[in-house]
């Protein structure tokens, strides 16, 4: 909701178009950053609390950004309230593990795929809500739009109050209680080199860094793209909706699939998927070829999220869990970075194809090095037996 008045907003109180991408990066930034530090405090005094902190940075953002609209006309305070509202965000990404730490291994991935499924109704509802809740704050006399900040700051304080009085017990006592019970857990806290040794986390971190860049570097573009070949705005929306769909639609059913299939098999399922898409979207200029381009696009970072967030829920013990996750969604925030600031020039200097071509590239990194850890794997359970 808050992220699709951001670049208008950001243009009107700086006065320049120049300046439209530096409130979403700094939420980005804030995504980054907040990450590892209030993992790490979950691993020392519960998720309840780190969460809590989570939607605290949220609403006090959303706070900030409507008093640096209505009242102090402030971009340097708009972008301070995007970075605090980045920051509460990469901590509440945090929930689909916390969601999964409560289950038994085998029911993690559907637990995943549940959570990133409920974002659907964010995904879809919050751009529904930008037009009321801008007519209800002129209804009072303010400026349109901040009744999306405030409303936001409403939710995320709601959110918060729900967590603290309601997440008991805490989930991280469940989750030490299920490893002790299930005995497949360390007892002992690793150092984060230690953590990111062991071959499935860096697998698993690796499917959802990759399939988070190649969906940034190709998604970002494609409504431009189409733009410049004289699409409606009603042909791009339905592009991007079928984005939507890929991302987030089928989410459960990927979760069946990985506790079917397993977790590799679906990272390399979801590389395979993400190579189609790079090598479809420059094909053809017709709508419904870039449709299903992008959802292809969609599913593949579906696959490739939820596979890896299950390998890396299941490959760290509770305590540090934390803080692993925490590096874990840095990465994720910087290859989003890293994405959004690649796809223009590229798309610039040699167009969509070279946009496309580095999405394949990097798809194919990802399809080679879980192919490779298949391999791997068979030949040490070959050598047991």
């Amino acid at each position: 909701m808050t992220f699709t008045l951001m670049p208008i907003i950001g243009a009107r109180l700086s006065g320049s178009d120049s300046a439209i991408g530096i409130p979403p990066t700094m939420a980005l930034l804030g995504r980054g950053i907040s990450a590892y530090p209030v993992g790490w405090l979950m691993d020392r005094v519960g998720r309840r609390t780190g969460l809590s902190l989570g939607y605290l940075l949220a609403s006090i953002g959303g706070i900030l950004n409507v008093l640096s609209i209505a009242r102090w006309q402030s971009f340097t305070g708009f972008c301070i309230g995007g970075l605090l509202m980045g920051m509460g965000r990469g901590v509440i990404e945090q929930t689909r593990f916390i969601a999964a730490e409560i289950c038994p291994p085998d029911q993690q991935p559907q637990k995943i795929a549940l959570m990133i499924f409920a974002g659907t109704i964010g995904a879809v509802g919050g751009p529904l809500l930008v037009s009321p809740t801008g007519q209800l704050a002129a209804s009072f006399g303010w400026y349109d739009h901040i009744g999306v900040y405030l409303t936001a700051a409403v939710f995320t304080i709601l959110a918060m109050i729900l967590i603290f009085a309601l997440l008991r017990p805490d989930p991280l006592a469940i989750g030490q209680s299920l490893a002790g019970n299930l005995n497949n857990r360390m007892s002992e806290e690793r150092h984060l080199k230690q953590i990111f040794a062991n071959g499935s986390v860096r697998l698993g971190v690796g499917a959802m860094v990759i399939g988070q860049l190649v969906m940034v570097l190709i998604m970002i573009i494609t409504p431009l793209h189409m733009n410049h070949h004289a699409h409606s705005l009603e042909e791009i929306s339905w592009v991007i909706m079928a984005h939507t769909l890929g991302m987030y639609g089928l989410a459960s059913l990927t979760g069946r699939l990985v506790s079917r299939f397993g977790q590799v098999p679906m990272v390399i399922a979801g590389a395979l998927v993400l190579a189609i898409s790079a090598i479809l979207t420059p094909i053809s200029n017709q709508m419904p070829v870039l449709a299903l381009a992008l959802f292809l696009l969609g599913l593949g970072w579906n696959f490739c999220f939820i596979s890896g967030s299950s390998l890396l829920s299941e490959a760290v013990a509770p305590l540090e869990r934390g803080r692993a996750l925490g590096v874990n969604e840095m990465m994720v925030s910087l290859a989003a970075g890293v994405g959004s600031l690649t796809t223009g020039p590229v798309f610039a200097g040699a167009g969509l194809v070279a946009v496309s071509g580095l999405g394949l590239a990097f798809s194919l990194v990802l399809l080679g090095g879980a192919t490779w850890w298949t391999r791997r794997e068979t030949l040490i359970l070959s050598g047991q037996k």
